[in-house]
């Protein structure tokens, strides 16, 4: 196995740490606010633009969540036994799930209006008047970007978008899913033996299988007369897994910091003491 090879503590002292993670996960002990709703959004018009209502509060609320968030990673055991370029590769792939996960528990609601981007009609007639209309002079050509940092246009998500988002929220508020719960849905989604370039797959997959087999026993510990509650959970991460993690950075971190490159800014936290 290549990370035996390279001599990494995490894959030889794999049960060591296995009872680490599972404690770990299992002392999340924070209290969720009261249960909310969210609404449900009709699926027509699902590719219009949309914002948000106000995006200097939301996104606060999303950059305090993916503090906590990096924070929680950090205080896995296991997860510092791993080589740094390993750990950089598990939170670049998860931090969206594990941020939209943050935001269910701490019930932050999505506040959206649709943008003043014209719609196809209006841009035809726009352009059929523009060309029945005498040639105006060519515009003053547009600065040109700073070396090195490449020029980016808005992209507003869809509303398509924003509603597979509250979709998600929605479930998991249906759910009424526990602190602990919390805790092994970010285990199992932190924990992807699946990514290319990973050295420690089989040790990382089973902490991973752990996540699940502590989620498992806890729902059937806690929820013993619901048989169906652990597929629901795991329904939960299939809807995770349709979002796409462009459509968070834009619609939580462009409006306030701009075309934000978060591989730099998780590599940043990660090595932070938060």
């Amino acid at each position: 196995m290549a990370c035996a090879e390279r001599g990494c503590r995490c894959c030889a002292q794999g049960r060591r740490h296995g009872s680490i993670l599972y404690s770990i996960l299992r002392s999340e002990e924070r209290a969720l606010p009261p249960p909310g709703s969210a609404p449900r959004g009709c699926p027509c018009g699902s590719r219009r633009r949309v914002a948000l209502r106000s995006p200097q509060v939301a996104c606060k609320a999303a950059s305090a969540v993916l503090v906590k968030t990096l924070r929680f990673v950090q205080n896995v055991p296991c997860f510092q036994e791993l080589p740094l370029e390993e750990q950089l590769l598990l939170v670049r792939s998860c931090w969206a799930p594990l941020l939209l996960l943050g935001l269910a528990q701490d019930r932050v609601h999505l506040e959206t209006v649709e943008s003043a981007e014209p719609s196809m009609l209006q841009r035809i007639l726009t352009a059929r008047q523009q060309g029945e209309r005498a040639p105006a002079p060519a515009p003053a050509p547009a600065p040109a970007p700073a070396p090195g940092r490449p020029h980016h246009g808005p992209h507003l998500p869809s509303a398509g978008d924003i509603q597979a988002i509250k979709g998600f929220l929605a479930k998991c508020w249906s759910l009424d899913i526990s602190t602990k719960e919390y805790a092994y849905l970010k285990g199992t989604v932190l924990f992807n033996p699946d990514l290319p370039g990973l050295q420690c797959t089989q040790y990382i997959e089973g902490l991973q299988r752990e996540a699940q087999q502590a989620l498992n026993e806890h729902v059937r510990l806690i929820h013993r007369g619901d048989e169906a509650r652990f597929a629901k959970l795991n329904v939960v991460l299939s809807l995770l897994r349709s979002i796409n993690a462009n459509v968070v950075a834009e619609l939580f971190f462009r409006p306030i910091i701009g075309a934000v490159n978060m591989d730099d800014m998780l590599l940043e936290m990660l090595c932070a003491k938060l």
